[in-house]
C-alpha cells in the first residue's frame, strides 16, 4: 500500500503485530475453555445419583452390595434390601435408638445414616451379635432379667449395651444410664435393662421388680 494511502499510524509492522496478538489471545482463550470443559466433565463424572448407585459394605461378617438411590437410609437397606428386620424404624428421626447398629465399632442410628455414607464399612446388627449359634452375654442377660415387654426397642438396647461393654467392660450404673440414654423403652423396663447390663458385665444387678 502506498505510504500516502495508509491511515495515520498504520504500517505493515503494526498490522503483523496486531494479527499475532489476536491469534495468541484466541489460542489462549481456546485452551482455557478446553480446560474448563474438562473440569466440568470430571466433576460430572464424580457426582453420584440421582438414580440408583452401588453401595458395598460388610454386614455381620458377610459382604453385601445393593443399588439404591442416594437418599435411602442404612436402616431401610438393612430391613428392605437385606431382610435384617432386627433393626427397627420407630421414630425415624434418631430420637429413640430402635435402629441402633454398629458401624466400624461405633454406635449409630441407622435411620439417620445414608446408605451411601457406609460405603466400605463394617456393620453389625442385632442379628450379628450372637456368634456360632450362641447368644451373646448381653442377649442372655436380657432374657434372664426379662428386660423387655413389647420388645420392639430391645434390639436397639442390646446393640447399644454391647457397644458400651466393648468400650467399658465394667461400667458403673451411671455410665450404663448415660450410654443407653439415646434409647427409649416406652414400656418402662429400664430397671431390668440396667440389671441386664450390669450382669452382662460381671457385676451384681440392682434390685428389680422380681426381687432378683
Amino acid at each position: 500500500m502506498p505510504e500516502e494511502t495508509r491511515p495515520p499510524g498504520f504500517s505493515r509492522r503494526s498490522f503483523i503485530k496486531t494479527v499475532g496478538v489476536s491469534a495468541t489471545v484466541s489460542t489462549l482463550s481456546g485452551i482455557a475453555e478446553a480446560h474448563a470443559a474438562a473440569r466440568e466433565k470430571e466433576q460430572a463424572d464424580a457426582l453420584e445419583g440421582p438414580g440408583p448407585i452401588a453401595v458395598a459394605f460388610t454386614v455381620n461378617g458377610k459382604s453385601a452390595e445393593v443399588r439404591v438411590e442416594p437418599s435411602v437410609t442404612l436402616a431401610e437397606v438393612l430391613r428392605l434390601n437385606l431382610g435384617l428386620t432386627g433393626t427397627k424404624i420407630i421414630c425415624d428421626r434418631g430420637s429413640c435408638g430402635g435402629c441402633s447398629v454398629i458401624v466400624n465399632g461405633k454406635l449409630v442410628n441407622a435411620c439417620m445414616t445414608l446408605a451411601f455414607d457406609v460405603q466400605g464399612a463394617t456393620i453389625t446388627t442385632v442379628e450379628g451379635i450372637s456368634q456360632g449359634g450362641k447368644l451373646d452375654a448381653v442377649q442372655e442377660s436380657f432374657l434372664r432379667h426379662d428386660a423387655l415387654q413389647c420388645g420392639y426397642c430391645t434390639p436397639g438396647f442390646i446393640v447399644a449395651t454391647r457397644v458400651l461393654l466393648n468400650d467399658v467392660p465394667k461400667p458403673t450404673l451411671d455410665q450404663i444410664k448415660k450410654a443407653l440414654g439415646g434409647n427409649i423403652c416406652r414400656c418402662g423396663t429400664y430397671t431390668n435393662i440396667f440389671n441386664a447390663a450390669l450382669e452382662a458385665s460381671g457385676q451384681a444387678p440392682i434390685m428389680d421388680q422380681k426381687g432378683v
